[in-house]
């Protein structure tokens, strides 16, 4: 049987934990479902350190997403690694097509997470693999011995700071004068050896040859250029739509997936749940992403049983 005659009461797309956690709970529905995703796991695969996840005093990004990922497989859910180019409406069903193959489902539910969001400045894209980077816990490693800078004033900035410190001879902070990190987190910054605060208003160009060799910004009113090999952009993130925008799906000013309270949106057949979504008025934790997941599959199991 060709994959797009078979028909799916459900694919998700997203293997995040939202993306996880719906299936989870579809295969306790027994509904015939796959997931597909592009990165396994998520944005969360990056965090060094979760210490919110209910029964898990301490436990990195990594280790709680293979957790997820075991269960679900133990569960009997097929979790296909791939890209979604592009999912079309057919009569009553979806078409889903992702890694050359075509799908087709009965409902869907994305789980789409949240994208880095970019500095747009000179040098920035050319320079992505090369020294640019919006994962220190990803590449870390190539930097050892090396000058880097992270640009960002959250506490994912200052987790990836410390945990370049690891790596790095010496690690830049560029913050802006308004920090967002616990304060529990402002005496490790400034004690660290390792680590220097700088209180920047604006980063304006990457600069390097073949590979960074430095960054430009604006300091206390005046250009300062800063040697370094790497630059760490931890600036926060932004809701990854494109995919439901081809839909009509309804979205907010924010480009947040408009979803109501069974993490249905506007479109018939169209679930959304997870960080990309207005659901649990966009706390954006993993805790929720995954419950939202929960919700949607067992709104669809309601829809498909009725």
């Amino acid at each position: 049987m060709e994959k797009e005659d078979k028909i799916h009461d459900l694919i998700i797309i997203g293997a995040g934990p939202a993306g996880l956690g719906a299936s989870i709970y579809a295969s306790r529905y027994k509904l015939d479902h796959i997931v597909i995703g592009e990165e396994l796991g998520g944005q969360v695969i990056a965090a060094t350190e979760i210490e919110n996840w209910a029964g898990e005093k301490s436990i990195s990004g990594e280790e709680l997403m293979k957790k997820m990922l075991d269960q679900v497989k133990g569960l009997g859910g097929q979790v296909i690694q791939s890209s979604v180019e592009r999912v079309e409406k057919k009569e009553d069903n979806f078409l889903v097509y992702s890694g050359g193959e075509t799908y087709n489902t009965k409902t869907i539910i994305f789980a789409l997470g949240m994208k880095p969001r970019k500095m747009n400045i000179p040098g920035e894209d050319g320079f992505i693999g090369k020294g640019v980077s919006y994962c220190a816990t990803c590449d870390a490693t190539f930097f050892k011995d090396k000058k880097v800078a992270v640009v960002g004033g959250g506490d994912a900035a200052a987790m990836a700071a410390v945990h370049l410190s690891d790596f790095a001879k010496k690690v830049y902070l560029l913050h802006r004068e308004e920090i967002t990190w616990n304060p529990a987190r402002q005496e490790e910054m400034k004690s660290h050896p390792k680590i220097e605060l700088i209180l920047s208003e604006d980063v304006t160009k990457v600069r390097g040859s073949d590979r960074v060799e430095g960054l430009v910004c604006v300091s206390a009113g005046e250009e300062r250029d800063l040697e370094v090999e790497g630059i760490f952009i931890e600036i926060g993130s932004v809701p990854g739509v494109a995919l439901v925008k081809q839909l009509g799906v309804e979205i907010d000013d924010q480009n947040y997936i408009k979803v109501d309270g069974a993490q249905m949106t506007n479109i018939d057949g169209i679930w959304a749940a997870g960080d990309a979504t207005t659901g649990s008025n966009k706390f954006r934790q993993i805790i929720t992403a995954s419950a939202e997941g929960a919700v949607a599959a067992g709104s669809i199991y309601k829809k498909l049983n009725l």
